[in-house]
């Protein structure tokens, strides 16, 4: 079954689709004169996330105009859809055929795009079992800094032509190019799901959750904050009874655990909201095993991804916390609040910047699309 009205039927997907051809036509447009005069663009998209990364400059390309589902099969688990369609639309059209995003994406506001989601490339609770954005990109067509269109990779799962080039637009921040249309691998929703509820320290919570993630268990999601450690169980109904016996704790319900995880992968959760005011929100990824206490302030952290995801607030001495998650052998992004004049992420070894310039070279040559958003010259 498609769920996409061809090109040639009259109604609501046709008028779609002319407006997104319209819409692409001005966007070549736009970025051929931008490169003309040495101008730059902001690709933004419903700016739910125009907080992330570092400040841009250039005139603002809004993408809303280009949207709508292209292809939706759900036998094939696969759906794709153009940059400015609003990520709710996808997600409610999903859950009407029982599948999801399985990477669990953030939304930050009400007027995310499926583009955003994608260029952001920020995943939410399911990330430690499901994984990341750019594991289920299966291919992309942009508008390079020249106008030009280049599409890489397909619409089907074992499609691999050019898989590795589509996945470099997840994550990049609108910073390669102009993301059009793009194919995402979706999953079924899990039959049976749980919520349980532990008191333990922190230094415990890292230890079990290293030792939960060698068992077989259907461990989708984890938190940790303030003595209390949260576990998401997801799968077949067997086998989440049998790990709630298993693990133990208090069950919350259905409603209570799903308000609890919505909080978590939107940042309304109380953790989120306990700032002093001018503190930054660090995002720090490191080896799960990492105990709390080599990273500051271990008692105020908040711990995702069965320990390999931390959330802290700085007022101050910001570069401590990021020499801190290098030494433990991650990295550490000050990702809301971030501090005037200090590079938003962790800077890239020679090789990594090398290659990131060559790429940015190769896909917008003078510069045009966000240029310095991710780091200074790029």
């Amino acid at each position: 079954m498609n769920d996409v009205i061809p090109d040639s039927t009259p109604g609501p997907a046709c008028d779609l689709n002319t407006a997104a051809a319209a819409a692409q036509e001005q966007f070549v447009a736009t970025i051929q004169e931008a490169c003309a005069r040495g101008r730059r663009l902001c690709v933004r998209g419903g700016g739910s996330k125009d907080w992330y990364g570092a400040s841009r400059t250039g005139d603002v390309l809004d993408t809303r105009a280009y949207r709508g589902i292209v292809a939706y099969d759900p036998a094939e688990l696969v759906i794709t859809a153009r940059s400015g369609t609003p990520l709710t639309d996808i997600e409610q059209l999903l859950s009407s055929h029982g599948q999801m995003l399985a990477f669990e994406p953030p939304h930050f506001g009400p007027s995310a795009t499926f583009g955003g989601c994608i260029a952001a490339g920020l995943s939410g609770p399911r990330r430690m079992s499901a994984g990341a954005v750019r594991d289920f990109v299966l291919g992309a067509s942009i508008l390079t800094g020249r106008g030009e269109h280049l599409r890489f990779g397909g619409q089907v799962m074992k499609n691999v032509a050019g898989y590795d080039v589509a996945r470099l637009m997840a994550g990049s921040l609108g910073t390669l190019g102009l993301l059009l249309d793009i194919s995402v691998k979706v999953l079924p929703n899990a039959p049976a799901s749980a919520t349980l509820r532990q008191e333990m320290n922190a230094c415990d919570a890292v230890r079990k959750l290293n030792h939960w993630a060698g068992q077989p268990l259907p461990i989708t999601a984890s938190s940790w904050y303030e003595g209390v450690l949260m576990i998401r169980l997801e799968g077949a109904h067997a086998a989440v009874r049998s790990a709630c016996a298993t693990l133990g704790g208090e069950k919350l319900t259905n409603t209570a655990a799903d308000v609890y995880w919505h909080s978590l992968r939107e940042q309304h959760h109380m953790f989120f909201r306990s700032a002093a005011p001018g503190a930054t929100l660090w995002r720090i990824c490191v080896p799960a095993t990492t105990e709390p206490a080599q990273l500051p302030d271990a008692d105020a952290q908040l711990i995702e991804w069965g320990g390999g995801q931390r959330w802290l607030f700085s007022q101050g001495n910001d570069q401590r916390v990021r020499e801190r998650a290098v030494a433990s052998g991650g990295h550490a992004t000050q990702f809301r609040h971030a501090k005037p004049n200090a590079e938003v992420f962790t800077a890239l070894s020679a090789p990594i910047a090398g290659i990131h310039n060559r790429l940015k070279a190769a896909f917008d040559p003078v510069g045009v699309f966000n240029r310095g958003r991710m780091f200074e010259g790029m």
